[in-house]
């Protein structure tokens, strides 16, 4: 089969790899035909991660089942189905509380809780951005959608990944019906914050970012856009609540965080968001960071250390929520929204490519090149 393989700092290539195939009985085997290019994906592209060489890459995935181990029961051949970047077992402790991003069998390595398609440090699978995908724990792991997701692919693919973390981030802080909001980042998960904050009813949505695309995207669901390459984001915040402040914030950057000349800073948004939330608000942190950072410019986080505004933070009152998504806690009640009409993720999606075009889409969504604001592959397309 054809996938999207890691050859080292930025540099991915097309190649024929081996096929996916069925391995234990609980396993289905999917016809991938919609796979996203995450900005999870670039932290490993730009070799920021110890994702090993020859690694198909891919964790938001979506497709037709094609075969099915013996002990699969629900999932049936012919089925389209969207799996949760998350790889888990559905029986663990963990996965029987819910937790599926921090599943204690999917993992081989006894360090390490939870698994995924596709990614550094999160188990031995490939990932999806390839024409098979083998899932794991299939009964468990694949989400059979409706009929009409057949049209509505570019929709419907969300819910393996971006749309349930940008809930999350939402549930993380807090955030109930008529309350302000502040979302640090209009990358795809920070615009899927925005449209959860808005599913939820709050009040106001700020949203900050300096790529005027992006800020755009936030704008057309009605969110208020905050440029943060002319001025202080904070100061832009408060001037907008009189100077209270905001009563929920969510961090969906992560480490890589960015000032406007460039520079990297990975306590930027954290500390940033302290000073945006009022006193006694509460904070959820979905962007990524690493217990190591050998490659950062900041002497701390090599060590996977911030210098966190902690007193500020304390003397404030506030509250943080943080880590990845459960994406099954939420993928079944975003669906029913996706097909009743009231969410449709698919408008963040700017190109939607071949596969033989994934490398052209890594280096234009990774440079952050306007227009590039989510780039959607399709393995199996004619």
């Amino acid at each position: 089969m054809r996938g999207v393989v890691y050859e080292g700092p930025r540099t991915v290539r097309v190649e024929d790899v081996p096929d996916a195939r069925i391995e234990r009985p609980t396993d289905a085997l999917v016809k991938i035909t919609t796979t996203n290019i995450c900005g999870s994906d670039l932290h490993m592209y730009e070799g920021r991660t110890d994702l090993e060489t020859g690694r198909v890459l891919g964790h938001e995935n979506l497709g037709e089942v094609v075969e099915v181990g013996e002990a699969v029961d629900r999932v049936k051949v012919g089925d389209l189905v969207c799996m949760p970047f998350n790889i888990s077992c559905g029986f663990c402790e963990n996965c029987e509380n819910g937790l599926t991003a921090f599943c204690l069998i999917a993992n081989p390595d006894p360090n390490v809780a939870g698994a995924a398609y596709g990614f550094a440090d999160m188990g031995p699978y490939n990932g999806g951005q390839a024409e098979l995908l083998r899932v794991p724990y299939a009964d468990f792991n694949c989400l059979v959608l409706p009929p009409e997701a057949e049209e509505r692919q570019t929709d419907y693919v969300m819910l393996s990944d971006i749309f349930p973390t940008g809930w999350h981030a939402t549930q993380l802080a807090g955030l109930r019906a008529g309350e302000t909001v502040a979302i640090y980042g209009a990358g795809p998960v920070g615009l899927m914050a925005a449209l959860s904050a808005k599913l939820k009813s709050a009040s106001k949505v700020f949203v900050v970012d300096r790529h005027p695309d992006r800020l755009r995207l936030a704008e057309e669901i009605g969110a208020i856009p905050i440029d943060d390459s002319k001025g202080s984001p904070v100061d832009q915040i408060l001037d907008r609540t009189d100077g209270a402040g905001v009563d929920r914030g969510c961090e969906c950057v992560g480490y890589q965080a960015h000032d406007p000349q460039g520079h990297e800073h990975p306590n930027m948004t954290l500390n940033n968001l302290v000073r945006s939330v009022r006193f006694a608000g509460s904070i959820g942190v979905v962007g990524v960071f690493v217990p190591q950072d050998p490659q950062s410019p900041d002497p701390l986080y090599k060590e996977g250390e911030v210098a966190f505004d902690y007193g500020l933070f304390w003397f404030k009152g506030q509250s943080i929520g943080n880590g990845q998504c459960n994406v099954k806690a939420y993928n079944r009640e975003l669906m029913r929204l996706i097909r009743t009409g009231q969410a449709k993720p698919s408008w963040i999606v700017s190109h939607e490519l071949p596969l033989d075009q994934a490398p052209e889409g890594y280096e234009h969504f990774d440079r952050r090149d306007n227009g590039w604001t989510k780039v959607v592959l399709h393995p199996n397309s004619s």
